[in-house]
């Protein structure tokens, strides 16, 4: 039987039985992909949808439930072009990262706003708290609201303020991802532009006539060593065209942190034309230059240093082919030179209206950077530097933009693989007659891996259901898996020391033992941080094509060279034989290194013979995916009679080396970064250990100073010699209200660090109710990454960071027992929610005469130890053991 359903006002007939869920319908059948797969139990809201007037969670709503009421999704939300209030809110206030969960909000609240136009904020909290936002962009989604019900009343008095934005697909805008037929799709290169010798290079076959200045990755010491392609990220390309359009490569991703609009600023700038006229191209291996990957917050000082440099040389040769001044001054100089708008040709010395286009017709020239290429120096800036619209927005908010999980091809099939049942079962025999026996599903098994495709998601579903596996138990480690136990399984497993990013550290400067046998007082104590899961919104997945002998895999990694080196190795392929694009994806936080999707669906497109794309469940993603590190943290210091340090003793346990060096002046330290055998899988997280260890840190340093008697903040100040520390440290001071009185209860913690290049400082103000409860009330940092490219995305940067850093702070753990994940839903691993988060003040610490550093990850490390600061300003107790308050009260002392 069919049923008919009416979806954003047209009429569909479906052959779906009625148990299916309404997002089936939606995404599969009726390729309304705004609709997004977050969780499949109801508890993220990233499905959210209208049922006639009420929200709903379409992956939990059936389509018995929805039938004979019209539904809407995100894609019929505007009308006429026209947007919704809420549409228009988010897209003034940039009310979003990574996208992938906005379509769901911007339902909910519609909903909400259609009841009344005047919430509360005891409303908003209530109706949204059951949608998420791993970005962590609760602050700006609050103001949406309240932005959209004013919209909303102004339209009711005044016929509507709401008609600045027009959502559908602009002509052009600044920062957007290319189309990837326009860049080869149809028409690849030869060869990987980045294998390719120079001359080889087809870039006008690819890109059309223009002018193409290239920074070539800077040579290996020796090109046959392992560690010759773990080198600087300092390559990229710009081609100037001559249709006007600029195209701007770089090897990084954008999941999120807002690279894109970043670099498309600077690009801008350097030429001398309008941001949407500039496109970036980012994460594709056929045609960006080689990058390590996106992390460690390096695309600012290098990827787009590298961007900059060879739009500077463009804009330099084509000043120089119109007879004009060869470019901007030094930076020493005083007077900037004005880059005037007006027709290319011997009278100007800048863009028209069409760009450079003009003058590039019927040419294709290559122009090398130099190695010391000037670029105009920030305090001139005219772009970069200054508010700007996020270009990508406008997808955003209509549900347009296409993430991995939303990508097809022709003829795909849905693939999924079966999981063993805990860490280190091993697999036995394995029985795939049921699965082969059913009509068009594909069931392999290679060596340990064992996967079926179907023509569906839920055909897939029940054909892996159907295979019959035998596994292998071994006992599990540790035994124990309560924070005591595992503090002591990893203190009896230390590893040797490793290489790489995985070393051991050492690093000593005076007697410390002498020291603190010599202090007037000398505090030791440990500190402990649990496993915690990334959790972003979009759960891995990949789609996966072979043709004519080469691999072609569209996949959300922050490692898209990793990738395709993982798949050539996997595969017995040359690299120059896979492809890897990354779409703009939905969030990583460090979580999104590791191909294994990939190559699962590599594996069964292979055997499928037909395109297949695989994407995990949340419960895949909680369970297989890696985890932040568990840190046992060890510290001992010491200050004379009058507060001064003189002794500093730090040794971090299986987390990591980052963030581990202290920032204050002690003559006597000893810092140590041990490895050791982890009982689960750890990787990258947001700014890696510096979270852990400047949790250590800061806590230990204001414990010794209330011990000894000194103001927190002048104990820190004290001891600094870093100027720019000091600036944001006594800015956020300030800001916080550090010297005015507190209430019984109520406490205020700081803290600060340095990462990544990064100054911050962060303050914390708490209550705590007599019965442990503890409310978050205020949260203020202060911030400083040298020059400031994109002030807003900046801000959405800390407010997000420190949102995500609330969570790991106060809540978040994985709980885990016998090789099993204990949590593994979104039902029971709490992350961050609207009614979690309080007020949020950014203050941003211009540095033009500093270089650019990143903003994605260090703002998340100072939070925790601020917050556990305030805690012990407020109840006299000190707090060691993230998390601190992991149900709501506070966690009992240790």
């Amino acid at each position: 039987m069919s049923s008919r359903f009416v979806v954003n006002g047209a009429s569909h007939q479906t052959s779906l039985p009625p148990e299916h869920s309404l997002l089936r319908l939606l995404r599969d059948e009726l390729g309304l992909t705004g609709t997004k797969t977050g969780c499949g139990e109801g508890a993220c809201g990233a499905c959210t949808v209208l049922v006639g007037r009420r929200a709903v969670r379409s992956c939990v709503t059936t389509l018995a439930d929805a039938r004979d009421r019209p539904v809407t999704t995100v894609e019929g939300l505007a009308e006429g072009g026209v947007p919704h209030p809420v549409q228009q809110a988010f897209l003034e206030l940039n009310a979003f990262q990574c996208g992938f969960c906005t379509p769901g909000w911007l339902m909910a609240i519609a909903a909400l706003l259609a009841r009344t136009d005047e919430p509360d904020d005891a409303q908003i909290e209530a109706e949204l708290a059951g949608n998420v936002c791993r970005c962590g962009t609760y602050p700006r989604i609050r103001e949406a609201v309240r932005r959209a019900a004013a919209l909303l009343r102004a339209a009711g008095d005044e016929g509507g303020d709401g008609d600045e934005y027009d959502v559908r697909p602009p002509a052009g805008a600044g920062g957007m991802a290319a189309d990837p037929a326009d860049l080869g799709a149809d028409l690849p290169p030869r060869r990987p532009w980045d294998l390719a010798e120079p001359d080889e290079r087809d870039f006008f076959a690819v890109l059309g006539d223009g002018l193409v200045a290239v920074l070539p990755l800077p040579a290996a010491d020796d090109p046959d060593s392992p560690d010759a392609r773990w080198r600087p990220n300092r390559s990229a390309w710009v081609h100037v065209g001559a249709s006007g359009t600029v195209t701007a490569f770089s090897g990084k991703v954008e999941g999120g942190q807002g690279t894109r609009g970043a670099m498309a600023l600077l690009v801008a700038e350097e030429l001398g034309v309008r941001p949407d006229r500039v496109r970036v191209v980012l994460g594709d291996t056929d045609v960006s230059p080689f990058d390590l990957g996106t992390f460690g917050s390096r695309s600012m000082p290098e990827a787009a240093q590298c961007l900059r440099s060879a739009a500077a040389t463009a804009r330099q040769a084509l000043l120089k082919e119109i007879g004009a001044p060869a470019g901007d001054p030094e930076p020493g100089d005083d007077e900037p030179r004005e880059i005037r708008t007006g027709e290319v040709g011997p009278g100007g010395v800048g863009p028209g209206d069409a760009g450079w286009g003009p003058l590039l017709a019927g040419v294709r020239r290559v122009e090398m950077v130099p190695a010391q290429q000037p670029v105009i120096p920030a305090p001139r800036w005219r772009t970069a530097g200054r508010p700007a619209r996020n270009a990508a927005g406008i997808d955003v908010v209509t549900g347009a933009k296409r993430f991995p999980s939303d990508l097809t091809r022709p003829g795909m099939l849905h693939g999924r693989v079966l999981r063993p049942p805990a860490y280190g079962a091993g697999l036995g025999a394995v029985d795939l007659s049921a699965a082969q026996a059913r009509d068009g599903v594909i069931a392999v098994r290679e060596d340990g891996f064992v996967g079926v495709a179907a023509a569906s998601p839920e055909a897939a579903a029940e054909a892996l259901a159907s295979v019959r596996a035998e596994w292998t138990r071994a006992p599990s480690e540790p035994a124990d898996p309560t924070p005591a136990g595992l503090a002591a399984h990893l203190r009896a497993h230390p590893l040797a020391s490793g290489t790489g990013w995985g070393a051991g550290f050492r690093h000593e400067a005076g007697d410390v033992d002498a020291a603190l046998a010599g202090s007037a007082l000398a505090l030791r104590a440990t500190y402990t941080v649990p496993y915690i899961a990334h959790v972003p919104m979009e759960p891995r997945a990949a789609l996966a094509e072979w043709s004519d002998g080469r691999l072609t895999v569209w996949l959300g990694t922050q490692r898209p060279f990793g990738a395709r080196d993982a798949l050539a190795s996997a595969f017995g392929l040359e690299p120059a034989q896979v492809r890897v694009v990354v779409p703009d994806f939905g969030g990583g936080f460090g979580g999104k290194h590791s191909p294994e999707v990939a190559i699962e669906a590599a594996r069964l497109a292979r055997a499928a013979g037909a395109p297949v794309k695989v994407q995990w469940t949340r419960a895949e993603e909680f369970t297989w995916a890696y985890f932040r590190p568990a840190a046992v943290i060890d510290v001992a210091g010491g200050v004379d009679a009058d507060g001064t340090l003189t002794a500093w003793e730090f040794t971090n346990l299986n987390s990591g080396a980052a963030g581990i060096a202290t920032p204050y002046r002690v003559p006597a330290q000893r810092i140590r970064y041990q490895p050791a055998a982890s009982p689960l899988p750890q990787g990258s997280y947001r700014a890696l250990a510096a979270t852990a260890n400047t949790f250590a840190r800061e806590s230990h340093l204001d414990e010794l100073a209330r011990r000894a008697g000194v103001d927190p903040l002048e104990m820190r100040l004290r001891h600094l010699d870093d100027e720019r520390l000091r600036t944001v440290l006594e800015t956020a001071a300030t800001r916080a209200g550090w010297d005015q009185a507190r209430p019984a209860g109520t406490g205020l913690g700081i803290a600060c660090g340095v990462e990544k290049g990064g100054r911050l400082a962060t303050c914390a103000r708490v209550r705590v109710d007599e019965d442990g409860r503890l409310r978050v009330l205020r949260i203020v940092v202060a911030f400083e990454c040298g020059a400031i490219v994109h002030p807003d995305n900046l801000t959405n940067q800390i407010e997000g960071a420190t949102v995500m850093g609330l969570g790991g702070a106060l809540y978040e753990a994985v709980r885990f027992a016998d090789g099993v994940i204990l949590n593994a839903s979104l039902h029971d691993y709490r992350v961050p929610r609207l009614p979690d988060v309080p007020p949020i003040e950014v203050v941003l610490v211009d540095r033009p005469d500093q270089p650019s550093a990143g903003g994605g990850e260090a703002p998340i490390i100072g939070i925790a130890p601020a917050l556990a600061n305030a805690i012990r300003d407020a109840t006299g107790v000190r707090p060691h053991d993230l998390p601190l308050a992991p149900h709501g009260a506070l966690a009992r002392p240790s």
